[in-house]
């Protein structure tokens, strides 16, 4: 029986030398893989009680969305700094080279409710640091973390201590 990690691609020295991108579109290209990520990571929350889900622009919805509907639950977008229509709140964080900045709709989690995050990979952890301080700013408690891949060597799991995190496939390189 296939597992996850069989669908991913890794490509050599991309986007450059001695880096080995591990490429989720071969998952998101397969019928089956698709359906063991999410029906992974939604084994991932057995026995969590949570309100919403939340993911990040835009991979983050790939994976999130489906969890959120398997599950009956509403999923809250974090998006790009000026994607969104309605009054927001903004995280910036740092990224290898430079800086970024994710938004939240200010009405997306009302306070008290408990939140899932859940993206496709956790490298050096800056997006999803940024997406926990967006959820708790509007008082959403942050309950589980889910990545479909980790990148162990990056150390991004050391950003996120404190909080239950949990991947499907890690990687111990970068």
């Amino acid at each position: 029986m296939k597992t996850v990690s069989d669908y991913v691609r890794t490509i050599p020295d991309f986007p450059e030398p001695g880096v080995m991108f591990r490429d989720i579109t071969t998952i998101l290209q397969d019928a089956d893989g698709l359906q063991l990520a999410i029906n992974g990571l939604r084994k991932e929350l057995d026995g969590v009680d949570y309100h919403v889900v939340a993911g990040a622009e835009s991979r983050g919805f790939i994976f999130g969305v489906p969890v959120a509907y398997a599950d009956h639950k509403a999923f809250v977008p974090i998006r790009k700094k000026g994607k969104l229509p309605a009054e927001v709140i903004s995280q910036r964080y740092a990224l290898e080279y430079g800086e970024a900045e994710i938004e939240i709709h200010k009405d997306a989690i009302k306070p008290g409710q408990r939140v899932v995050l859940i993206d496709d990979l956790i490298a050096t952890g800056g997006t999803m640091e940024a997406m926990i301080r967006l959820v708790e700013r509007l008082g959403g408690v942050v309950v589980k973390i889910l990545f479909v891949l980790e990148l162990k060597g990056l150390g991004g799991r050391a950003r996120l201590k404190g909080y239950p995190v949990a991947s499907l496939v890690s990687y111990e390189g970068k």
